[in-house]
């Protein structure tokens, strides 16, 4: 690596060491540099290593549990008309439900000037139709959430994996040097934990930042980020030795992932004390996107705020937001009441949120991802619920260089099994990445002996949806 050609940025340039470790990426030695040398305005001209990027950011919605695909964006005449009868075609294995035909309980309308259905479960987010692009040809692996979830958030339903969200964070940096480039709001606890949204084997610094658990906010503040017994300057001392003891510690050790991770959380820490509570402030955000996102009512307040604290993340330079609802949305029984609880508390924040973007000149630098780890039969389970469906089921995009009001795919007659332009979890993930400017086959990292990505050997990029 020739370092004169490295833009100057009044550091001290990375050693050997650090030039060699940050090679194994696939954008090389400007991508990283940013990242060593701390000054986010040094981010790699993508251009130049794999391409234009159509999205600075990522907000993904996930709806923990599996909403069902047929009681929300994917209309299907064929399963209304014949409810009660028995699935003309063999279920997939490994599940619960009998081979009974359940029509959906909700009406589905057409909606914008697309004409897309939607169901009455998602009035709110039905009002932004033609911003959305349906996808209702997904299927993924994993029968069991434990498998789906991992699949969704890493690209493996059973090994131990960097989440999407730290591969962006490895590939692309922080934008904004005192924030970090992935934040997990309200991560899951069950079905994987830390691990949806941990680093694996990655350098620790591109794991997820976390606030509150589990669907629920909590405090609205990230941990362990203010020091109340030490002033700036008291703290700034207190730090540099403690720095000084780990980077000792490394030197003597030659190689040490951990501590090179608590090397670079300290100083985010330290960083963050003077942005972070500001950015999650909302307090004084106006009457209007207050109403906007339901904070005002008691039903939307949890999710209202996290859509609004997604949206200040993203405008202040977070790469990759995730949302979590928790695990809500996994209606073996009472579909009706438990579906419709569930869109009740999400529909007018995610609505909110796209108007917000979009108010804010943001929409089109945004994707905004909205799913679940797989959908749900349309044949019935017990009396009134439904059973996991990988095999097809429905997502969306919005902004962030994607097409808006089409829907790409199809599933069979009932909803079933994803028929036509099947997109798999791997082609989803290779799409996200080519939208925020990377190549998936080329983003790679050297571990155990061998290169990995995030969609391993798979995945092609789903160009048609692509603006």
């Amino acid at each position: 690596m020739n370092t004169e050609s490295l833009p100057n940025c009044g550091c001290e340039l990375p050693s050997r060491r650090q030039v060699l470790q940050s090679a194994t990426c696939g954008f090389g030695g400007l991508a990283m540099l940013d990242l060593l040398a701390r000054n986010a305005q040094t981010a790699p001209a993508l251009e130049k290593m794999h391409h234009a990027p159509k999205a600075k950011r990522v907000i993904f919605l996930f709806m923990h549990g599996g909403p069902s695909q047929v009681d929300t964006f994917d209309y299907k005449p064929q399963l209304q008309k014949d409810d009660g009868k028995s699935l003309p075609f063999e279920a997939a294995k490994n599940i619960d439900a009998v081979s009974k035909l359940m029509k959906s309980p909700w009406k589905f309308s057409r909606h914008g000037e697309s004409g897309l259905w939607a169901s009455e479960l998602f009035p709110e987010v039905a009002k932004q139709i033609d911003d959305l692009c349906i996808i209702k040809s997904m299927h993924s692996k994993g029968q069991s959430h434990g498998q789906a979830v991992s699949m969704l958030h890493t690209g493996s339903d059973s090994l131990i994996r960097p989440s999407v969200g730290s591969w962006v964070s490895y590939g692309l940096g922080n934008e904004n040097e005192n924030l970090p480039a992935f934040m997990a709001i309200s991560p899951p606890t069950a079905h994987g934990g830390p691990r949806n949204y941990g680093s694996a084997f990655l350098p620790a610094k591109h794991q997820a930042t976390t606030l509150g658990r589990a669907g629920t906010l909590g405090s609205g503040r990230i941990d362990n980020t203010q020091n109340k017994l030490m002033d700036a300057q008291e703290q700034r001392q207190h730090l540099d030795l403690i720095q000084q003891l780990n980077q000792n510690h490394l030197n003597s050790v030659g190689h040490g992932p951990e501590i090179e991770g608590a090397i670079e959380a300290f100083e985010l820490a330290y960083r963050m004390q003077t942005i972070a509570p500001g950015v999650l402030d909302i307090d004084h955000e106006t009457p209007d996107t207050y109403k906007r996102y339901g904070i005002e009512e008691k039903v939307t307040e949890n999710f209202g705020k996290q859509c609004l604290m997604a949206r200040r993340l993203a405008e202040s330079g977070v790469r990759y937001i995730q949302i979590s609802t928790g695990n809500v949305w996994d209606q073996h029984g009472n579909l009706k009441s438990g579906h419709e609880k569930n869109a009740l508390n999400v529909d007018k924040p995610i609505a909110g949120l796209i108007q917000d973007l979009k108010l804010r000149g943001l929409l089109d630098e945004t994707l905004v991802v909205w799913g679940g780890e797989f959908g749900r039969t349309p044949i019935v389970q017990g009396k009134n619920g439904r059973d996991h469906n990988p095999q097809g089921f429905c997502m969306w995009m919005a902004g962030g260089g994607v097409k808006g009001g089409i829907a790409y795919g199809e599933s069979d007659d009932y909803g079933y099994y994803a028929a036509r332009d099947r997109v798999h979890m791997h082609d989803l993930h290779a799409t996200i990445l080519h939208l925020m400017g990377i190549d998936h086959e080329r983003l790679t990292y050297r571990y155990a002996g061998r290169d990995f990505r995030l969609t391993d050997v798979h995945g092609r990029v789903v160009h048609e949806i692509i603006a």
